[in-house]
This record gives C-alpha cells, sequence and structure tokens, in this order.
C-alpha cells in the first residue's frame, strides 16, 4: 500500500484590510506554488485572487479550505518588487494582501494565465525615415501612422495603436509597402539614430553632470536645487544618456502626466520612444508596460506615482521630477510616498537617484543638510534669460473687480499691448466659493459636509468640492424667497469672466479641474498658447505644473494670503512652492518677465521672507520654526484617521487605539478634523510624534492588537501624512 500523499498548504496574503494571512490546502489536482504566486481563493462567499506568502507553515491550522486554483508556478513580481511589497507593508503599516494588491496591475487580478510572449507589435523595415515618409505624402493617414511609428522608436505594439486611435487597415496597407513588419517582439527597441536636438549645457550644467556622472554604479541620492527655466530636464536627458548607454533602464517619475505632455515629447525627440504608464491607461494597456519593464523589453518608463511600483529587469537611474509636489503621496489605500519608496529601491538596487526641484521638499533640503543627500545647485537661468522681478500690490482700501486690482488691470493690458502673454493664477476652480441671501445670512451648504457649496457658472450648478454632490444654481433664497443671491469670494470662472470684460478682443484660457477633464481639449488650449499670440491665461496649480510658456510676460498671483494662515503647518511650505513655481513661468525666453502678487497682508514676514530672500530663504526660516516646535522633518509623525456615520463611534474607537499606544509616544487627540464631516461621515483623528522613527513604528505597530473594524467604522494609517487635516 502507497504512503498517502503529503498535506500542502500554502499561507495566502488576501486583498482585504485585515492584517493577518490564512492558510488554505493545496489540492493534489492543482501544482505547488512559488512564494509571489498568484492563486484563487475562497474567501467570505467570494472568489479572490490572493497571493502565497510561505508555504507548509508548521503553525497551520488543522481544518483547512482547499483552494481553488494555482495561476503561477513561480514568482509573479519577482525578487526585488516582492522584497520591495514586504518593505511597504512593514513601514505603511498596511495589510500585505493590500499592498500585494496595489501592486499587481488590474489585468492581473484574474484567474488568466498571462501570455509567455508579448502581443503583436509593429515594426519599421527601414532607417530612411525622410524619404519613407515623403513617399506617403498622398497618403496623409499612412503619413501620420509612419510618424508616429517613427516617433515610438520604430516598434509599438498593437494595442497601443489600436487605443491611439490607428485603424488596422492602416497598418495593412503599410505592410503591403513593405514600410512595416508585423512582429512578436522579444528584445529592445532598435534605434532609429534619430537623437534629438542637444542643447547646449552651460558651466554651472557641466559641473552638475559630471558629478551625476561620476555616481552612476552606487546608492547616491542626489537632491538638483535648480530655479525654474535653469535646464534640470536637459541634465535629466544628458544623465539618462549615460545610463542607457551601458545598456539599463531609466525610471522617470513625473507629477501628473496629463499635464506634462511636452516632456513626454521632449523624451521621445531626445531618445525615440518612452513608455509610459498611468491611472488613465487600460488595465490591459497598464499591464503591457509592466511586463515590458520586468521582461527588459522598454529602456525608458515615464510614469505618475503609481509607475514607481513597476518592476524592472535591470534599472539603472531613477528620476523624479518635481519631487516636492503633493501628489507623489498616496491619501487613500496604501498610503505610500512616491518620492521616499523611490528611495528605497534605489538603495535596494544600489543605483543612483536624481530628485530634481526648484521648491524642494522640507525633508530633502533637511536630508541634503544632514548628508543623507548630496545638493547639487543651478541658479542661473539656461540660455542667459533673467529671473523675474517681483512687485507686491497692497489690496488693503481697495475696491476690486473680481478680485483683481486696479494696478494688476493695468499691468496685465501693458504686457499685453507689448505682444506678451499674462498668467493670472489663482488656486479656486469655480465662480464663487460662497453663495449667500442678503436678506436673511442663508448660505448655501453642502447638507452631507456642513461646507459652504462652490457656485459654478459653466456649467452652472452649486458643487461641494469635498464630496462631489452637485445642486442646480438657484435665483431665489430657499428660506426668504429673496432674489438676487449674492456671490462671495473669487474663482477661476469669475476672475475668467472679469478678464474677458475688459480685454474683449484677446483670447483667455482657463486651465483647472473643469477644463481639462479632456486630454484633448488640453492639448488643443496648450497648442494655441504656444503659437505666442497675446493672450491672457488663468488657472489653479495645474498651471504651475511642467509647462513652458516662452511668451508669458507677466505672472498674477490673485490670492498669496490664505496658505499662510492656514492652520497646517505645511501650508506656509506648499504655499511658497506653488508662489515660486507658478512665477517661474515669467520671461523664460529673451524678455524679462513681471510678478505681481496682491495680498492683505504685505508685512507679513514669511511673504517678505520669500520675496527678499528666495525660496531657500524662506526654507531656511521655516525649517528653523519646525525645529523649535518639534514637527517634521525633525520629528516622525503619523496620523491615525476614523470616519463613520456615527460621530461618537469614529471617536470611540480612536480611543482604543489611543489606549494601545505606549508611553514612549507624544499622542494628541482624538480630535475633529479640521472638515469634521465629508459626505455624511464624521472624521476624526490622533496625532502621534516620535522622537525618532523607530520609536514610532514600534509604537505604532501595537495598534496590530486592535479588535475587527466595526461595520460603519473606517480606520487608516498614514506614516509621514502630507495632509494633516
Amino acid at each position: 500500500m502507497s504512503d498517502p500523499a503529503p498535506i500542502r498548504v500554502a499561507r495566502v496574503a488576501v486583498p482585504v484590510p485585515l492584517d493577518r494571512l490564512f492558510d488554505y490546502l493545496i489540492p493534489a489536482s492543482e501544482p505547488t506554488p512559488a512564494v509571489g504566486a498568484r492563486v484563487q481563493v475562497p474567501f467570505s462567499g467570494r472568489r479572490l485572487i490572493g497571493i502565497c506568502v510561505a508555504l507548509n507553515p508548521e503553525d497551520a491550522h488543522k481544518q483547512l479550505k482547499p483552494l481553488l486554483r494555482v495561476i503561477d508556478q513561480e514568482n509573479f513580481f519577482g525578487e526585488h518588487l516582492w522584497e520591495l511589497a514586504n518593505w511597504l507593508a512593514d513601514y505603511y503599516q498596511h495589510p500585505l494582501g493590500e499592498v500585494l494588491a496595489t501592486l499587481l496591475p488590474g489585468a492581473a487580478r484574474s484567474v488568466e494565465k498571462l501570455p509567455a510572449t508579448t502581443e503583436e507589435h509593429w515594426q519599421l523595415t527601414g532607417t530612411d525615415v525622410d524619404a519613407e515618409t515623403a513617399s506617403l505624402a498622398r497618403a496623409p493617414k499612412q503619413q501620420v501612422l509612419y510618424q508616429r511609428l517613427v516617433a515610438l522608436g520604430g516598434l509599438a505594439s498593437a494595442s497601443l495603436l489600436r487605443s491611439e486611435g490607428y485603424a488596422r487597415t492602416v497598418l495593412k496597407a503599410l505592410q503591403a509597402k513593405g514600410l512595416v513588419r508585423r512582429t512578436a517582439h522579444h528584445g529592445k527597441p532598435p534605434s532609429l539614430e534619430r537623437p534629438g536636438e542637444r542643447l547646449e549645457l552651460n558651466s554651472e550644467q557641466q559641473h552638475v553632470l559630471v558629478e551625476l556622472v561620476s555616481r552612476l554604479q552606487q546608492f547616491a541620492p542626489t537632491l538638483l536645487n535648480g530655479i525654474t527655466g535653469s535646464g534640470k530636464t536637459e541634465i535629466y536627458l544628458r544623465l539618462i544618456e549615460q545610463v542607457l548607454g551601458n545598456g539599463r533602464q531609466v525610471l522617470v517619475l513625473v507629477p501628473e502626466i496629463a499635464l506634462t505632455p511636452q516632456t513626454v515629447a521632449r523624451f521621445e525627440q531626445r531618445f525615440g520612444s518612452a513608455a509610459v504608464i498611468h491611472s488613465a491607461m487600460t488595465d490591459r494597456a497598464r499591464l503591457q508596460v509592466w511586463l515590458r519593464a520586468a521582461r527588459g523589453e522598454l529602456q525608458i518608463l515615464i510614469g505618475t506615482r503609481s509607475a514607481v511600483l513597476t518592476p524592472f529587469a535591470d534599472l539603472g537611474l531613477i528620476v523624479v521630477d518635481e519631487e516636492h509636489d503633493a501628489s507623489f503621496k498616496q491619501q487613500d489605500g496604501l498610503r505610500y510616498s512616491a518620492r521616499d519608496v523611490a528611495v528605497k529601491i534605489a538603495q535596494q538596487l544600489k543605483i543612483p537617484l536624481l530628485l530634481g526641484s526648484a521648491t524642494p521638499s522640507f525633508e530633502s533640503l533637511h536630508n541634503a543638510a544632514t548628508g543623507r543627500y548630496q545638493q547639487l545647485r543651478l541658479t542661473e537661468r539656461a540660455g542667459g534669460a533673467a529671473v523675474p522681478g517681483f512687485h507686491l500690490l497692497d489690496l488693503r482700501g481697495r475696491k476690486l473687480d473680481s478680485g483683481l486690482a486696479d494696478d494688476l488691470l493695468r499691468v496685465t493690458g501693458r504686457h499685453l499691448k507689448a505682444g506678451g502673454q499674462v498668467l493670472v493664477f489663482l488656486n479656486r476652480r469655480g465662480f464663487a466659493p460662497s453663495l449667500l441671501c442678503g436678506q436673511c445670512n442663508w448660505r448655501a451648504l453642502c447638507p452631507g459636509c456642513d461646507r459652504p457649496m462652490t457656485m459654478h457658472r459653466s456649467p452652472a450648478g452649486l458643487i461641494c468640492h469635498h464630496c462631489g454632490r452637485r445642486d442646480p444654481l438657484t435665483e431665489s433664497c430657499p428660506e426668504c424667497g429673496k432674489v438676487g443671491l449674492i456671490p462671495v469670494g473669487q474663482g477661476t470662472q469669475r476672475a475668467e469672466a472679469a478678464l474677458r470684460r475688459h480685454f474683449p478682443d484677446l483670447p483667455v484660457y482657463r486651465i483647472d479641474r473643469d477644463t481639462v477633464r479632456s486630454r484633448a481639449r488640453l492639448e488643443a488650449q496648450l497648442e494655441a498658447i504656444h503659437e505666442g499670440h497675446p493672450a491672457i491665461l488663468i488657472g489653479t496649480q495645474m498651471l504651475a505644473k511642467g509647462h513652458h510658456f516662452p511668451n508669458v510676460t507677466l505672472v498674477a498671483v490673485v490670492n498669496a494670503d490664505s496658505g499662510f494662515l492656514s492652520p497646517d503647518f505645511r501650508a506656509p511650505e506648499r504655499t511658497a512652492q506653488l508662489i515660486i513655481q507658478v512665477a517661474g513661468r515669467a520671461g523664460r525666453a529673451e524678455r524679462r518677465g513681471e510678478v505681481y502678487i496682491q495680498t492683505y497682508q504685505p508685512d507679513n514676514p514669511l511673504l517678505k521672507a520669500l520675496l527678499e530672500q528666495g525660496y531657500e530663504g524662506f526654507a531656511a526660516r521655516e525649517l528653523e520654526a519646525r525645529q523649535a516646535q518639534e514637527l517634521p522633518p525633525f520629528r516622525p509623525i503619523a496620523l491615525l484617521r476614523s470616519e463613520s456615520s456615527n460621530a461618537s463611534v469614529a471617536n470611540q474607537w480612536l480611543n482604543q487605539a489611543r489606549a494601545l499606544l505606549p508611553d514612549s509616544l507624544e499622542v494628541y487627540g482624538p480630535a475633529p478634523a479640521i472638515i469634521e464631516r465629508i459626505a455624511d461621515r464624521w472624521r476624526f483623528q490622533l496625532l502621534i510624534v516620535a522622537r525618532n522613527r523607530q520609536i514610532l513604528h514600534a509604537g505604532v505597530r501595537n495598534l496590530k492588537k486592535l479588535p475587527p473594524l466595526p461595520a460603519n467604522v473606517r480606520f487608516a494609517i498614514d506614516i509621514d501624512p502630507y495632509d494633516t487635516f
């Protein structure tokens, strides 16, 4: 009689908000999965895709359910991404199952086995690009597709071309002419030997590049602190050339890919192709990029926050552009900072990391000051462009037109008459942030948030910018019936209307979240702006990110005060960064720019320090204050957040959490969040401060002892929170 088959057990991380792992029997009909393999398991009446994290654990339970299917027999994530996943779970105190689900591309969260080879690709057959492009003059669709393939480095997947709207019939027509061929691509894409224009480096840039190249073969985090327009992107491109020359891959993180088409275009112009990954792509397209990076089939990947979680075959450099930007911090689920994760990956792989910004985060400045990072500076604008001059407009006692002072309108007219463009920055979208009745003092409040609803004119309505609720715009007061409600405050729509009234013969382009829902519309506006004709640009912080407007000669900051008066300790830093970033859009070509800042507090010491001493002087002053108050970056913090439809339940849950925290931590709260209610859910928070990071993490780990979460409570641990309200 033969011996019974040995019992096989898989310990599985399941994508649920429970900080524990689950054991399952491996049926005799299924192969043994590797650690890191996908498996399908039954869980609470559902079928979920989990990840095997261990085999045959000694402490496995005796009565176990069998898993349903072993999808992979190898580690799906690879060695380095698997190591990173476990670090993320520990550092951010997040369940491993949800961490692994976050890393897993959406299209891979199914029982489908992934193809062993890549999908169909189309490749150019020749290298005489100019002649072959000219031969297609009478077939414009074929010519456009051919030029797109050239821009992609001569090779593109069928799904990518399909997603961009190119018809298969046009590909077949090019194939019939012998200009392209179909291929199942396995290696790196060929180079068409068409490098884009390389800008001449000034002496500062040359020094920086030499320093960076000397550290390419080691873990070397470097902060490139360069004023706006100083040529940081050209440094990135030159350094990437060196890495690609060594046959290695490059990851470039940018704040918002939809707002930086110029960045992608510049990389394509220089290198022929650059893969892109961001949340607007389909799950299948994201998976293809993920797999190509893991197989070494792409050389450059440009992406937003989540791109840092992509596996690579041989990563040789990480660049984080605008490293200070808030969008690098995930605000829900796994609350990771892409910048900080990039540091960990570079350390893990022993490769260089380049953090670039004109307004570095205080954390990066502190790391440079303490020797953790090397800091390199660019203090001159590339091409000899002059730094813009700053002017304060004191608004005290002045009558404004939709938030705009007469002096500002006169200066705007002068710049437009001289042929320049004007950028008006107002970090508040909509027409007016509040609508009220002058007779009975009724205000339009969101019933689920108790916060003012913002009045919008296009399309007309009242919108809560916290929960997204939309109500129709009313002409009369719902309380007393008085007609003629009063819009209070300024938003981009109101300023746009005023500017159109004052300058009726000139185009006004508004760029905010309400106008860039369509990428095509954004690109059409940017194309019109780049024609260089006199025009007015008005928008929110979207205008401060990644745009090059060579004909903007005036930047106007409509309201500089609100950020300096916020209760959030990070608000002055963010406000200063926004002002400097948007001011940097002025005078980037041969004409000197001007910056006008409207304020009711011209003597505010923070604003004066920013304008008189520059960003670094402002940062030094603020860092001294942070150190005195024992706030980050000098002390690490964590924020515990709870929310519930029942305020007392949310508060009680945080009191339970507080009782588990050791005396080694300084704990403040629970207290209501500054915005106490959103979408009819009450929000409370608990702030934790520690002397060092080891003490913080050791103390927060005690929260693993919390009982199961009540059904009506949401709870989150935010390590290194960016927002504290």
